[in-house]
Order: structure tokens, then sequence, then C-alpha cells
């Protein structure tokens, strides 16, 4: 006799589906999307100092010692950022099995206009053993 433990707990829902509950229940603009997880950034400066300020919402569960690193793909381009801090964690929201990620990157002044001007095919977020591939996302559907 066999079960479905989607029909038991009364889940039907499709991983699109989380995305967009994910990117509707934030206030923010996504910036990149991956299977199971959604990018809210953005740059900020502080006394001279920049940096790119990233949110993951999702199923990222990480505590982290170690930093990371995030990378711009693009047609001839790519960048790399470094955490600002190398410890961080995830938190729980109250969405079972969804959690919130902040993580910094130092960004310098030089290369904000060349990730401006970039046309991304890719975001990779290096953190632990893991990478998640984001992709650019585009609020037009």
């Amino acid at each position: 006799m066999g079960f479905s433990l989607s029909k038991l707990f009364n889940k039907t829902e499709t991983t699109e589906d989380t995305i967009d509950a994910i990117i509707d229940s934030v206030e923010h603009q996504a910036y990149g999307v991956s299977e199971s997880n959604v990018l809210f950034s953005g740059l900020n400066e502080l006394g001279g100092y920049f940096f790119f300020q990233t949110i993951v919402v999702g199923s990222l569960k990480v505590k982290c010692k170690n930093g990371a690193r995030l990378t711009f793909k693009g047609k001839d381009f790519e960048l790399t950022l470094k955490s600002d801090s190398l410890e961080f964690e995830s938190h729980h929201t109250e969405v079972k099995g969804r959690y919130v990620t902040n993580i910094d990157f130092q960004v310098e002044e030089k290369d904000i206009k060349s990730l401006q001007n970039a046309t991304l095919s890719g975001i990779v977020l290096h953190v632990k053993n893991k990478e998640l591939l984001f992709s650019k996302y585009n609020s037009e559907k």
C-alpha cells in the first residue's frame, strides 16, 4: 500500500509557486532566482565604503564561519565579490522550510559601473560547500 507524503501534508505547491510566493511576500525587488531561493539585493555606500547587500530567502539554511563569494557572470564579464563578514547564518521564517540569510559583499567603486552595465547570464553564490546558481530576475513576465 502506497501513499503520497504531499497529499498527506496537503502540499501541492510547485517550485515555481514557491518562488512566486517568496517574491510576493517580500517588499523589495527580486534580483535573481534559483530553483528554491530568491536573491534580493542592492548597492549601498557608507562613508565612502561600498557594499552589495544581499538577502537570500528560500531553502538555503547555513551557518558559516568562512565567508562567502558572489560571482556575477555575463558575456565577456565576470566579477567575484567577497563577503564583508566571515560569519553569518540563516534565520527561520514563519513559513516552514523557508529561511532568510543576509550577506553583505565588498565592492570596489570602479567595479560598480561595470556591474550596472553588464548583461548578466548568471549569479553564483558560493557558501560552504554549496553553489547556488541564480538567473537574473525579470519582473516583466
